[in-house]
């Protein structure tokens, strides 16, 4: 099982459990993400926050009938946007012609959010592996893969306060500790 699959099972038991800290967690590691269905398909930041709002709400009503092995960005991202839909529907009707061919439009962007959900589930999935493997590894691995500015060894090395030839090593080691971490 995957790890973003085994942390979505654990959040949706301890949720049922009662624990609010897995409430926070979950919280924290989706709204974003639900938040950010609408805003892609054009609306305000306030029909977004009531859309996000809405979309946790169901969750809560859900939690006891979810199945355990739900990706949970992927259920609250289809909630967000079928409730996103509706709302842009009820905006097209009060403001006749306001959308478009709406249809079109939805389905093209329905496609890109699938990537969008993939792409997030990679980001979380690369953010708990980094979490895991130590400060030191992660503060490494983040200049020299996640650092636009792509630094050189010397700089990473200057940066971090270690020997320009222990770069390269040390980057081999925490590379394979964040494999082991995540499965792979």
């Amino acid at each position: 099982m995957q790890v973003a699959n085994r942390l979505d099972r654990d959040l949706i038991l301890d949720c049922r459990n009662g624990d609010l800290g897995a409430w926070q967690r979950l919280l924290d590691r989706y709204e974003r993400l639900v938040f950010s269905v609408p805003r892609r398909y054009g609306l305000s930041r306030e029909d977004a926050a009531d859309i996000t709002q809405l979309t946790f709400t169901i969750l809560l009503q859900s939690i006891d009938t979810l199945s355990e092995d739900s990706t949970l960005g992927a259920w609250l991202t289809t909630v967000a946007r079928r409730h996103t839909w509706r709302r842009l529907e009820r905006k097209r009707r009060e403001e006749a012609g306001w959308y478009g061919n709406s249809s079109e439009k939805i389905l093209m962007l329905e496609d890109t959010s699938t990537e969008d959900i993939e792409r997030w589930e990679m980001t979380e999935w690369l953010d708990y592996g980094l979490s895991v493997v130590g400060k030191p590894c992660r503060e490494l691995l983040s200049a020299l893969y996640l650092d636009p500015k792509q630094p050189s060894y010397a700089e990473v090395a200057a940066r971090l306060g270690m020997a320009v030839g222990s770069v390269g090593p040390t980057r081999i080691r925490c590379l394979k500790r964040l494999r082991r971490v995540l499965g792979e």
